[in-house]
């Protein structure tokens, strides 16, 4: 059953046509990654499912209700995380779960179960009656979703929910979502790509207010089936190793960074459809005097997905 339905969703701003025509439905339970490069149309499509701006034309409905005939049936249906979460730093985390909850019109009587839910569901007991302003971005974070969580939503859209977090609060945050994609429908609009692929069981992705492409991550894959992500070490001096792979016909890009041994690089590969060039690029580094150190067959991750779907 769908509970987010957009179909033939136009949007202009002056001359410039952000979204055109696209259509999609987010199924109870997914979630849905909602991927594009700058200027896609990302955003407007978030504003629109959030009753923030109306469409040209075209339908958006969210749990039966219609985004422009239907706006706080709408709204009391989303909890909604944006980039740049609004807290007042200045209140305690219990002090502001209780004000947003009397924003929803939450009896009084029942906000200090409320509060207790999302504190407990977002692990927030030991800040409960800390000051905003004094906690962690990770932390802030788990604030800001248990604020979209309090009033129980059927979906929530987070847009950049990681973004600004040291490792070991992405893991947190992403962990979180997923519990929460077991009882709620998540939307997340995201531009790290990694994040998608381990948390998404979905992926849209829009580009110039158009749909390129949707699927599960496995499914995507399928779009640039054939195209090899290669892994090297080789120690050895870097421009006359980079001259060596340009040399080699089918190699589309390579990237490279510093390798934990001395002397070494690690160099990215990835490479045209149906080509293993892997004995090859063996051959021409070892006659060329190169120690290659490892090289290994990769699965084709989202970015070039990406790339591939948006040139």
């Amino acid at each position: 059953m769908s509970v987010v339905r957009v179909r033939s969703l136009k949007k202009k701003y002056g001359d410039n046509e952000a979204l055109k025509g696209i259509s999609f439905s987010v199924k109870k339970g997914e979630i849905l990654g909602f991927l594009g490069p700058n200027g896609a149309g990302k955003t407007t499509t978030v504003k629109i499912l959030n009753c923030f701006m109306s469409a040209n034309s075209g339908e958006a409905s969210v749990a039966g209700y219609d985004c422009f005939k239907d706006s706080l049936d709408v709204r009391s249906k989303i909890g909604y995380l944006p980039e740049n979460n609004p807290l007042y730093m200045d209140m305690t985390v219990f002090e502001y779960l209780e004000h947003v909850a009397s924003l929803y019109d939450i009896p009084e009587n029942k906000i200090p179960a409320k509060i207790e839910g999302v504190v407990d569901g977002c692990s927030l007991n030991q800040k409960i009656h800390s000051l905003i302003g004094t906690l962690s971005k990770g932390y802030r974070q788990r604030v800001g979703l248990a604020a979209a969580l309090i009033h129980d939503p059927e979906i929530l859209i987070l847009d950049e929910p990681t973004v600004g977090l040291d490792p070991n609060q992405i893991v947190e945050i992403r962990n979180l979502i997923k519990r929460l994609g077991k009882e709620k429908t998540v939307i997340i609009c995201s531009h790290n790509l990694a994040e998608m692929e381990l948390t998404c069981t979905r992926v849209i992705i829009i580009n110039q207010g158009k749909i390129v492409a949707a699927g599960s991550p496995v499914k995507l894959r399928k779009l640039v089936e054939g195209h090899a992500n290669l892994k090297l070490t080789i120690r050895g001096n870097k421009k006359g190793a980079m001259k060596i792979l340009q040399s080699i016909n089918g190699i589309k890009n390579i990237s490279t960074k510093p390798g934990v041994e001395k002397g070494a690089w690690n160099y990215n590969l990835i490479t045209i459809k149906n080509r293993d060039l892997r004995e090859e690029i063996v051959s021409k580094l070892h006659d060329n005097g190169f120690s290659l150190l490892e090289i290994c067959k990769e699965f084709v991750s989202l970015e070039v997905i990406f790339n591939e779907v948006t040139k």
